[in-house]
């Protein structure tokens, strides 16, 4: 039965086998029966069973400069955690604010968003989530999770789309521009969309959210761990090596001076970085390996090997000329990315915004080709907007994180879906500006 089954797809063209395991990745990637980056790894080995591309081409992903790029800032990232500086600042930034709910909603939004600039959006989640919990549980009642954990969980999402570095749907952009030799995007492009963004975030959750969580969020505040783990109001920890924090404060810096500078790719900048925080002590080898987000790790090599599936198959092509032909002939820039816009905000929005940036970002560097528009804005746009899923619970890890405040899935359609509607429409009110259309 199965040896019918491979005859008879050996039997189509490449384009079609390309499409059909690009459809049965989809369905998977949305389910999720199987683990997404499994998934992954069994559609580059699809492509090359079937012969789409070569073996050697369906896992060459992994030697990209981006794949390195998010290996050394997660271990950098998951450094600063260890040594406790990112505790440290986030703890002093809340003590100075207070529990005044507006203040602390400026100021909750605001050093998720700064922190997420240069760390991995998941750390950068775990990071803050915690910490929010110890200012509301300080707070006797005037701040609660179920107010605040969404609101810290779209923040890490805008804050992640500001740099290249930010979050993954970027570095999946920037890796598709490098292996086509198309222009590259810098460090700060996408915050042309990011910063306004992070305006909207501010407006929206000061005024109407606040006022709209409140009504929607009926259920009982569930009881913070933070609480339980609290020794007169203090969190217990073991003491913080003060010299290793400044050494991985160091680090971080030197990184971020590496990525502005450009004198050297991102990916050998990041390494270098990570390697020093093992050698320095910052974090263990043990701890590197246990900390890693292996998932993204793994999604992110296996896009470029898909990528060059659809590319060398066709079947990019054959989508990419699909789609303009239902955008009909009076096609221009603005209608394909504001068409692009809608398809990732929906797609992100029921699986991981990694997973959707390696499926459409191929697509819209090839429906750009078609009609002679610009690549790099075709991918850029995807990048943006595969950042904005906040209508589902299982979007992306930041928003899945804010469950344990206790949301219902509607409460992420009522609350969130709201907030979603905005994001698409600025984004496509900003793209005439950004791209000078």
């Amino acid at each position: 039965m199965i040896e019918s089954i491979i005859a008879l797809i050996t039997r189509l063209d490449t384009s079609t086998i390309a499409l059909i395991i690009m459809g049965v990745m989809l369905v998977l990637y949305m389910t999720e029966r199987i683990p997404i980056a499994t998934t992954s790894i069994l559609a580059c080995l699809a492509l090359a069973i079937f012969g789409v591309i070569p073996m050697n081409t369906a896992f060459a992903g992994f030697g990209n400069d981006m794949v390195y790029l998010i290996v050394g800032m997660v271990i950098v990232g998951n450094a600063l955690f260890e040594t406790g500086v990112a505790q440290v600042i986030g703890e002093k930034i809340i003590a100075v604010v207070g529990t005044n709910e507006k203040i602390f909603t400026i100021a909750i939004i605001l050093v998720t968003t700064v922190i997420s600039l240069f760390m991995n959006n998941s750390a950068t989640a775990a990071l803050m989530l915690p910490i929010a919990a110890s200012a509301i549980a300080a707070s006797k009642g005037k701040l609660t999770k179920k107010n605040s954990f969404l609101m810290v969980g779209i923040a890490v999402c805008v804050g992640g789309g500001i740099t290249l570095v930010g979050s993954p749907p970027q570095l999946i952009a920037q890796g598709f521009l490098i292996e086509g030799g198309h222009e590259q995007m810098s460090f700060f492009e996408v915050s042309k969309f990011g910063i306004p963004m992070l305006i909207l975030l501010l407006v929206f959750f000061l005024t109407v959210g606040m006022k709209l969580q409140k009504k929607i969020f009926d259920f009982e505040e569930v009881e913070s761990d933070v609480t339980k783990s609290n020794t007169g109001g203090k969190v217990v920890e073991s003491p913080k090596s003060v010299v290793k924090m400044c050494i991985s404060l160091g680090i971080l810096i030197f990184c971020i001076i590496g990525f502005i500078s450009g004198l050297w790719s991102m990916g050998v900048v990041a390494m270098t970085g990570a390697a020093m925080t093992v050698v320095t002590g910052c974090i263990s080898q043990k701890r590197v390996f246990e900390k890693m987000d292996w998932t993204t790790v793994v999604i992110m090599g296996c896009s470029f090997g898909f990528a060059a599936g659809l590319e060398q198959s066709g079947a990019g092509r054959m989508i990419a000329t699909g789609m303009i032909n239902i955008l009909g002939e009076n096609l221009n820039l603005w209608l394909l990315l504001a068409s692009l816009t809608f398809v990732s905000m929906i797609m992100t929005n029921f699986m991981s915004s990694t997973a959707a940036a390696s499926i459409l970002v191929p697509i819209a560097g090839f429906a750009a080709m078609e009609v002679g528009f610009d690549i790099k804005a075709a991918v850029m746009i995807v990048a943006v907007a595969t950042n904005i899923g906040y209508a589902t619970p299982v979007s992306t890890p930041p928003i899945t994180m804010t469950l344990t405040a206790g949301y219902r899935f509607m409460d992420y359609v009522k609350l969130g879906g709201l907030f979603n509607i905005l994001a698409f429409i600025l984004i496509v009110a900003l793209i005439p500006f950004v791209f000078g259309i």
